[in-house]
Order: C-alpha cells, then sequence, then structure tokens
C-alpha cells in the first residue's frame, strides 16, 4: 500500500519529466520502495517505480484493460519499462481518495462509500471470464518467490463463502468519492483476481484504523451489506500482513 506524498520536495525522475509532456507535476503518493505517483495538471496520473514490487505496472493494465469492460476504472494512457524501471500512465477518474482530507474529516460518510463501492466492484466484474488469479495458493507462491515464508496456519483457508474478481488492495485510499459523498471510482488494480470476497472486506474494513482511526471496521462491513464474519476476517487480515 502507498502513503500519501509529504510536504517534502520530490525529485522527479527524468522518465517522469518525459511523461508528462510538459505538463505541471504534483506528486500525490510514494510507496515504501520508491515507487511515486504524480498527478498533471492535464488530468493524468504518472506512476514510476522500479522493478520487482508486489505487483507489475504491465500486468495491472492488462487488468484495467479487462475490468474497463464492466467498472469505472482508470484509461490506460500508455505503459513501459527500462532495465530498471517501470511506469504507467492512465487518465484521471472523477472524485477524491478516500483519504483526502475532506473525508478524513467525515469518516461515516467514507467508510460508507468505500464499503458500497466494494461490493459494486465485486458485484459488477465477472468471475467467469476473470484471466487473473489472486488466490490464497497464488499469494503463498508469490510470497515464497520473493523469500517470504508464510506461517503453515495460513496454508488452509477457510472455506470460501463467495468466489468474486477481488481488487486485490482495497484498503480506503483506493476508492475514489465524489462530492455528492458515494463511490466514483477505483484506482491501483496490479493485483485484481479471483478469490473469496473476504480477502477483500479483511483489507478493506482493516485499513478503517490506518485511515480514520478505530471503531469504523464494521461500518464498512455493513455498508457493503453482510454481517461481520470473524474468522474470515482474521484469517485473511493475517494473510495481507504476512504476504
Amino acid at each position: 500500500m502507498s502513503i500519501p506524498a509529504s510536504d517534502t520536495p520530490v525529485p522527479i525522475p527524468p522518465r517522469v519529466l518525459e511523461l508528462a509532456r510538459g505538463a505541471r507535476l504534483t506528486p500525490v503518493w510514494v510507496n515504501g520502495i520508491g515507487g511515486l505517483t504524480f498527478r498533471t495538471d492535464d488530468e493524468r496520473f504518472i506512476k514510476w517505480g522500479p522493478h520487482g514490487d508486489e505487483t507489475t505496472m504491465a500486468g495491472e493494465a492488462a487488468r484495467l484493460a479487462w475490468a474497463g469492460g464492466y467498472l469505472v476504472v482508470p484509461r490506460v494512457l500508455e505503459h513501459g519499462a527500462d532495465d530498471t524501471h517501470e511506469w504507467l500512465v492512465t487518465a484521471a477518474l472523477a472524485g477524491e481518495s478516500a483519504v483526502a482530507p475532506r473525508w478524513i474529516a467525515d469518516p461515516a460518510r467514507a467508510v460508507r462509500a468505500v464499503g458500497e463501492g466494494l461490493r459494486a466492484l465485486h458485484d459488477a466484474l465477472p468471475v467467469e471470464s476473470c484471466p487473473f488469479d489472486w488466490s490464497v495458493g497464488s499469494r503463498i507462491a508469490k510470497a515464497a518467490g520473493h523469500g517470504i515464508r508464510v506461517p503453515e496456519v495460513l496454508h488452509a483457508a477457510p472455506p470460501v463463502d463467495r468466489l468474486v474478481v477481488c481488487h486485490g488492495d482495497a484498503c480506503c485510499p483506493n476508492t475514489l468519492i465524489g462530492d455528492d459523498g458515494s463511490w466514483s471510482g477505483h484506482v491501483d488494480f496490479g493485483a485484481l483476481g479471483v478469490t473469496d470476497r473476504w480477502a477483500d472486506i479483511a483489507a478493506a474494513s482493516m485499513s478503517t484504523e490506518w485511515n480514520y482511526g478505530p471503531g469504523w471496521e464494521d461500518a464498512l462491513i455493513a455498508a457493503y451489506g453482510v454481517e461481520p464474519d470473524r474468522e474470515r476476517l482474521a484469517y485473511y487480515r493475517e494473510l495481507w500482513n504476512a504476504t
């Protein structure tokens, strides 16, 4: 998960300057391995970062192309890579991140929008035709490929409640909210794939504490439209933290 860029000036990589093509750049996100996201004044987003992250930008571009047939997602304008870094340029969507200052100040509306938006995403994307996998087995295998040992207790997942196409990083910042307080879109689809819906619900509800403070987890789950399943929430949160 990325975090908002601080007030500290962010150096702009030469490749990002090329992709901007003269547009003014504003840094908006930074992640722990040096990945950066900028917004341009002509309504584009430029993501740039080193190879070897949890997901690839080429993979995200493919997921956006597929999901865009069913859901409001960022339109891919271009993507590419060199020997050390990769980049993805998308058109901006309407709305602000659910962790924009106005929504941090109004967590009740924000978590409702995130929960409703996540349910709409799950209902809209067809499992049968999705070519992408985010199952427990694939996540554990991917972690192993990065040298991460997942505890044996997590190798046995609870029975699937409902198989859906999950967002893959459903933390609150990745839902966009319109001026009317309803969800308007989603961003950051690098891990999108089929698995139990509780994998997304667990991450989304867990992130409410990071973004809004304690006490909002169940409100998000209620907005999604289900009762909290404590066993599945605990399992998928542990898996999230382990992988």
